[in-house]
């Protein structure tokens, strides 16, 4: 008769003659176990506890004793490795007892909450989180589950909205960005308010974003006032990046009205294009690009001078429109030749834009601003996790 061996005596050996041939079985063999063993440790976990709270085992009477027990109720509990069910929970009589490992009406793990509002947050429709995560969690995930767990975003954006700012931003990045939301009155696009900064050290920072019914003067003001508030005083700042709206403009005469602003290269060279001929275009605007590409002040003013006879009888109001901001255009010159390619247009702050359209894309509109603001914060946040420790190679201190 062949001895059984005891426990310590178990080798991996062994252990692999029990594990299914299928790699698939395997891996659910595997998750089965764990899920028993985790029910097991629960179990437990909550029966010592019960004992602690009691002051007294089961079966045994003592003056410490500080209740009664009241038997059992059945949890089931979605976990990372997926439904733990049955799990007996320990009752007592004279009030409610809140549980370390969950709390009374919890059926999902923290973590797995987290699990949802990151494939949310990622892109993939209410829909279709549950279809994904079901393989996963053992059980699917409704839409208006997804939904209510999404929703517990909302103190972290009044939290973001609220958090003081440090007065060491050397570049300031100001741009909105048009969505959709649902009214009473029908779709309508709404207008949210970025502003984005490079500090003294290189660090990028995407520092607060609003909704706006437009690009007014006064939403802007309240927009800068309220950055201004919460510690964004302006000491550092060396330049001020705008695609040359003037609300905008406007609202920074009365917020900070001695920095220097810098109008964006790209949105301006958009309005040129848009004044030429298609034939014109291309001949055009590569002269114009020649202004900003020089290395200093002097060389822009006489790039731009040769480009302005070229055109003058040709194209004069597509000469009119840049020459109406060449001095906000040519700003950047101002700052370190190495900082010139990153301050001269609003592009930074339109590649964070391209990413929030990615991902609101999958929902074409908004229920309301709440939710246009959670996933706005989402996608802003995960952006600002990334760029921590990562400074701009070319952004010193001394810069």
């Amino acid at each position: 008769m062949q001895r059984v061996k005891a426990l310590d005596e178990v080798t991996p050996a062994d252990l692999w003659l029990e594990v299914p041939a299928a790699e698939d079985e395997f891996w659910q063999d595997t998750r089965e176990k764990q899920r028993q063993i985790l029910k097991v440790i629960l179990e437990g976990a909550l029966e010592e506890e019960m004992t602690v709270l009691l002051g007294a085992g089961r079966f045994r009477r003592t003056d410490e004793r500080s209740g009664h027990r009241n038997g059992f109720y059945s949890r089931d509990l979605v976990t990372q490795i997926g439904v733990v069910t049955a799990i007996r929970v320990p009752r007592a009589r004279g009030g409610v007892v809140e549980r370390s490992a969950f709390s009374r009406y919890q059926r999902r793990q923290a973590q797995v909450n987290q699990v949802i509002r990151e494939v949310f947050l990622a892109g993939v429709s209410t829909r279709r989180v549950g279809e994904t995560l079901a393989a996963l969690l053992g059980e699917p995930v409704s839409a208006q589950t997804v939904s209510r767990v999404a929703r517990g975003l909302n103190r972290e954006v009044e939290r973001f909205h609220k958090m003081p700012l440090q007065d060491d931003i050397l570049y300031l990045f100001l741009d909105g960005v048009y969505l959709r939301t649902k009214t009473a009155a029908g779709s309508t696009r709404r207008l949210v308010l970025c502003a984005y900064g490079v500090s003294v050290r290189g660090e990028r920072r995407l520092l607060d974003f609003r909704l706006a019914p437009s690009e007014s003067a006064a939403h802007w003001e309240a927009f800068l006032s309220q950055l201004r508030e919460r510690g964004l005083f302006g000491r550092s700042l060396k330049l001020v990046v705008t695609d040359g709206c003037k609300g905008l403009h406007s609202a920074l005469d009365v917020v900070y009205p001695y920095t220097p602003r810098q109008h964006c290269w790209v949105h301006k060279l958009r309005n040129v294009a848009n004044l030429l001929k298609k034939r014109q275009q291309e001949e055009c605007l590569a002269g114009a690009r020649l202004i900003y590409q020089a290395q200093t002040r002097r060389a822009a003013v006489r790039a731009y001078w040769l480009w302005a006879k070229r055109w003058r009888e040709e194209a004069p109001k597509a000469v009119a429109c840049l020459d109406r901001d060449l001095e906000a255009l040519l700003a950047f010159l101002s700052c370190p030749t190495t900082h010139h390619k990153k301050v001269r247009t609003t592009n930074v702050i339109e590649r964070c834009f391209r990413e929030v359209r990615r991902r609101t894309r999958p929902m074409s509109c908004f229920n309301n601003d709440a939710s246009c603001e959670r996933i706005i914060y989402a996608v802003l946040s995960h952006l600002n996790r990334n760029w921590v420790g990562k400074p701009l190679p070319l952004f010193t201190h001394n810069s």
